[in-house]
């Protein structure tokens, strides 16, 4: 599980985290909720987005390909086929409406898969996918024509036909804002009036994309030394680098923007923030004392929703998921935690219920999560 999410995540570095946070004021509770399957076999679940008729679309990284392999990280290589998929999920069925996304598998142990990441509305209503890559952005050019849409953000236009937005590899490659080896990996999505912003999970930035697809930094987060775990076994006072890896983006009630950070490697329990943004300004903690945060979104009463991709951290070997609200207290509440394995991301209904796109390292599911409050 470990270097499988190390490599779903692109992360070639240890990552970010910043000495001295705080956990929750309030001790966390618990709220028991039944999780429901209501999608089946989704090729390496990601990104939930429902849509205004309500139906719940989900983003499938698909299984990669044997077409042609690119160097990757850790001393792999990543393997191409047109895998990619979107499926749409509503009263009972599920129907992939969107097909042949590319689709990038990673050759070494734990069998990782990038492609469509996440998914959101623009101010038309059309949807738009956060395209994952995960390497050097010089090796695109290997894959050829079909495998431009890797490391961009796209817009659907039609089951088999989407365009690019913006490109976010090429923006890395030229750029390397954080000033660490040039890799990219988008890994989220969101509309804001005219502009859109996504974050890249490997090059620990936000970046604004505008009306013309000209893409521009936002805020880069820099590497930090923080203490080395004394299980490392090194000299008293050893310190490590980490880098930030922001993995979700929403726009929160106020209309600022809110980013969650899964943290890096050694994945401290309670080491992840979720950060407020107004464009053109510093990013500032909102809330902290989370643990590997993958999804971000506001309830219907405004109030902060968290999805932890494993709650225990990911250097424990539990895969063990949890969904947390943020209450007006500033306390967590667990909304679910049993049968939430390696869960990637979630969305809120119009009744208040949850789907979570669950078992997001392999083939998986949509769950429905529905709570009394």
């Amino acid at each position: 599980m470990l270097d499988a999410m190390r490599r779903t995540l692109s992360l070639a570095v240890p990552l970010v985290l910043v000495a001295g946070i705080a956990a929750p004021a309030t001790a966390a509770t618990s709220t028991t909720g039944r999780l429901t399957v209501v999608a089946r076999n989704l090729d390496n679940p990601r990104g939930v987005a429902i849509d205004r008729a309500g139906t719940v679309l989900v983003a499938e990284a698909g299984l990669g390909g044997d077409d042609v392999c690119i160097p990757g990280t850790f001393g792999t290589n990543l393997c191409y086929g047109s895998t990619g998929a979107i499926t749409a999920v509503r009263h009972g069925w599920q129907k992939r409406v969107v097909t042949g996304l590319p689709s990038l598998r990673s050759t070494g142990a734990g069998f990782s898969v990038y492609g469509a990441h996440d998914l959101a509305f623009d101010r038309q209503g059309k949807l738009l996918v956060a395209m994952g890559y995960s390497t050097d952005p010089v090796s695109r050019d290997l894959l050829g024509a079909a495998g431009a849409a890797m490391g961009t953000i796209l817009r659907v236009e039609g089951k088999h036909r989407w365009s690019v937005l913006g490109d976010l590899s090429a923006y890395e490659g030229q750029h390397n804002p954080d000033g660490v080896i040039p890799e990219s990996q988008p890994y989220a999505v969101v509309a804001d009036g005219r502009d859109i912003y996504a974050l890249d999970a490997a090059a620990n930035d936000v970046l604004r994309i505008d009306r013309r697809g000209v893409v521009t930094t936002e805020h880069v987060w820099p590497q930090e030394q923080v203490p080395a775990p004394p299980e490392w076994g090194l000299p008293p006072g050893s310190t490590t680098p980490i880098q930030f890896v922001p993995v979700t983006i929403a726009k929160g009630p106020d209309g600022a923007l809110y980013i969650g950070q899964l943290t890096g490697h050694p994945f401290p329990n309670g080491g992840a923030r979720v950060w407020r943004l107004v464009p053109g300004q510093e990013p500032t903690i909102y809330a902290t004392g989370f643990t590997n945060i993958i999804d971000l979104a506001f309830d219907k009463r405004g109030r902060l929703v968290v999805l932890e991709i494993a709650k225990n951290g990911l250097s424990s070997g539990d895969s063990t998921g949890a969904l947390i609200r943020v209450e007006r207290d500033g306390s967590h509440r667990e909304l679910a935690s049993t049968g939430l394995d390696s869960p990637m991301s979630f969305a809120i209904a119009g009744d208040g219920s949850f789907y979570i796109a669950n078992k997001g390292l392999g083939i998986g599911e949509l769950v429905r999560l529905s709570i009394r409050d």
